[in-house]
């Protein structure tokens, strides 16, 4: 069995966002298109004997308990594993962008500690695990762009005739950042969106829907409305991942993407078809 691992973490951006409604206990009901995309952070992992879990920030600092150190907490709790590991995080993806980088990380670091500790569990038994911490991390363990219901939990894969195009895209986080709570607490914030298909989504892919808190987070944040105009000065049409700050947009030509302001992070990426990770569960039951 190996000791070591040098693993990616991929971002995601929403494609589209609708809220369809709201549940008696608060939460959300929304439909989305998950995509995976090549703006990874990149995790090191050390089996260590002993069970302690420590971390190393590589790049940007990170909280004392981040998503990491909680992901490898409840697979030890989960499972009652004495190993112990030190994960080193070189973080590139932008926190309260509205891309998942922390989730992902959760992810990644379930997948990998699974196979690092001899675990063997399976994706579900992972899901399980992760969805206690985070909304997100099911659909990075199942590694497939997917088309999202519900709160988030249901997940159904874009495969076969309904796979994304391979395409790159803009993607800009201005300096500002957004916090999620704050958005969707907004009285203002749309909550009757139509229900979509998979189908009307498949005829359009980067061009269909909107994402309903946009409005809100404009609102909230000039830097939002500034990034999008910002793109839409180089002839491109930008809108909000997720519930963060950063924008992206398709790129269906070249762009130059210099100039941005200071404290904006500017890149451009390309959709991934399937999780570098993908298969490293040992099963989906």
């Amino acid at each position: 069995m190996q000791s070591l691992y040098d693993v990616p973490a991929p971002a995601k951006l929403n494609l589209f966002l609708h809220i369809t409604g709201q549940r008696a206990d608060g939460y959300h009901l929304l439909q989305s298109v998950f995509m995976l995309i090549d703006w990874c952070d990149t995790l090191h992992f050390e089996r260590r004997a002993g069970g302690a879990i420590t971390r190393e920030d590589l790049g940007t600092a990170l909280p004392e308990l981040d998503l990491t150190i909680k992901a490898a907490l409840a697979l030890q709790q989960a499972t009652g594993c004495t190993q112990g590991a030190h994960i080193g995080v070189v973080k590139t993806i932008p926190s309260q962008a509205g891309m998942g980088g922390g989730s992902s990380d959760a992810a990644s670091t379930l997948l990998a500690l699974n196979r690092l500790w001899g675990l063997n569990l399976s994706q579900s038994a992972l899901e399980a695990i992760g969805l206690k911490l985070g909304a997100d991390i099911p659909f990075f363990l199942r590694g497939h762009n997917a088309w999202v219901e519900g709160i988030g939990e249901t997940i159904t894969p874009l495969e076969k005739a309904q796979q994304l195009p391979q395409a790159r895209f803009a993607i800009v986080k201005p300096a500002a950042g957004l916090e999620t709570k704050a958005i969707f607490s907004s009285p203002s914030l749309k909550r009757d969106s139509d229900s979509a298909t998979i189908l009307g989504f498949a005829a359009a892919h980067f061009d269909f829907g909107r994402n309903d808190l946009q409005p809100v987070a404009q609102a909230l944040c000039t830097e939002v409305t500034e990034a999008i105009e910002w793109l839409d000065v180089r002839g491109l049409q930008g809108r909000m991942t997720g519930s963060g700050s950063a924008v992206f947009a398709h790129m269906s030509h070249a762009v130059d993407l210099s100039g941005a302001p200071q404290g904006w992070q500017v890149k451009e990426c390309e959709n991934l078809m399937v999780h570098p990770l993908a298969g490293w569960a040992s099963g989906k039951n």
